[in-house]
């Protein structure tokens, strides 16, 4: 019973958790969990930065639509809509 809610958290954790590592392992063609990996190592040479970086970079993924610029199209009507 333990082990079973073990995994469950843990499937739960590596979908809401880890999702700047799929996301950059899907952009550069490299295993997520190697990625993670790299986070760890580097979390503790350096003192936890790494840490404070994969949060930014998680809360622009999870608000990526509120910052992208020019590509919303205006609400006028232009000529070719005519």
């Amino acid at each position: 019973m333990l082990n079973k809610l073990i995994h469950c958290v843990q499937d739960w954790f590596e979908k809401r958790a880890f999702g700047v590592c799929e996301w950059w392992g899907n952009k550069l063609g490299i295993k997520s969990t190697r990625i993670r990996m790299y986070f760890i190592y580097l979390s503790f040479f350096t003192a936890g930065s790494p840490v404070i970086i994969y949060f930014s970079m998680a809360f622009f993924l999870e608000h990526k639509d509120y910052f992208k610029i020019g590509r919303h199209r205006s609400s006028r009507l232009s000529f070719w809509d005519l």
